[in-house]
């Protein structure tokens, strides 16, 4: 059995996205401690931008008249497919960048999607786990309720558009500790940790099992 983990951050040594998905995948490789995991960070090793400009206008153009560029990036984007939907669950981390999705998620996201035929459900049926993290707090009542414009949209892809049986991990006020402004959010801020924490090592051991049972059946 194989899962593929993609992370984001753009600072993977001290990652709120990273500590959470680790937490995930630790619990899922406690019942398959020998089984391959598919890596791929975009933080660290961005996609490049115009790829997908090249690999939308590849579509329209016949295989012997694309230009270097345009061939590249259809490789890129069958690559990306391959690795998301040869495995048989997936983890996504991905942090909440300037209130959406950042440049270089929605760059793998779009090349996924301009290498499959439109509306596929790359990801039908399987168990996926998407660990997000917020720096603030943006729950109902907060003076940012509304401003997480990555959360759902991430859903509407994995789950609407892809068809993945979606768990949505999240942990908020990841900056307090780090913002003396947000000092006063300290105890609330451990509290969200501590739970974010323990629903993750839920969603890592549901992951095993719903991979196990959707095998077998």
């Amino acid at each position: 059995m194989t899962l593929f983990r993609l992370d984001a951050s753009i600072l993977p040594a001290t990652s709120s996205s990273r500590e959470i998905a680790d937490i995930v995948e630790a619990a899922w490789s406690a019942e398959h401690p020998h089984d391959e995991i598919i890596r791929r960070h975009l933080g660290t090793q961005p996609l490049p931008a115009d790829a997908w400009a090249d690999a939308v206008t590849a579509a329209y153009v016949d295989e012997a008249e694309r230009t270097p560029d345009q061939r590249a990036a259809v490789a890129l984007s069958a690559e990306l497919i391959e690795e998301l939907t040869s495995a048989d669950a997936a983890l996504l981390a991905v942090p909440l960048y300037n209130f959406g999705v950042s440049q270089h998620v929605k760059v793998w996201i779009d090349l996924v999607i301009a290498g499959a035929e439109a509306g596929a459900p790359l990801l039908e049926g399987k168990p996926v786990v998407l660990a997000t993290v917020r720096g603030g707090a943006y729950g109902a009542g907060t003076p940012r309720e509304g401003w997480d414009h990555s959360t759902a949209y991430l859903r509407r892809i994995l789950e609407d558009v892809w068809r993945a049986d979606l768990t949505v991990v999240e942990r908020e006020f990841t900056l307090v500790g780090v913002n003396p402004a947000l000092d006063e959010f300290t105890d609330l801020a451990a509290e969200m940790h501590e739970k974010a924490q323990s629903a993750a090592r839920e969603a890592g051991a549901t992951l095993a099992r719903a991979e196990v049972g959707r095998l077998a059946s």
